[in-house]
């Protein structure tokens, strides 16, 4: 089984930046909680970052199994939004 990560990158079909330029963080802080102190912890299932200057999200194939759903949203979200991805299936 690959276990490379699912990543979506800010990146349209067309070439464009994806906007809003926050879209990763608010991406990844829908599967997030927020701690007692006010700070978000997000899932080690779904992270934002960077990579090469452009905010990706970085999905954890464990999620495909423990959350089919979840798995199937971001899918969904990167298709309709036209991302590009890596090891999406």
């Amino acid at each position: 089984m690959d276990d490379a990560p699912f990543i979506i990158r800010g990146l349209t079909s067309k070439g464009g930046r994806f906007r809003p330029s926050d879209w990763a963080d608010r991406l990844a802080g829908a599967f997030a909680v927020i701690d007692p102190n006010n700070r978000t912890n997000y899932s080690p299932y779904v992270q934002p970052t960077k990579l090469d200057g452009i905010p990706c999200v970085v999905v954890d194939r464990k999620l495909k199994a423990t959350d089919p759903n979840a798995w199937r949203f971001l899918q969904s979200f990167a298709l309709s939004n036209e991302l590009i991805t890596e090891n999406a299936d």
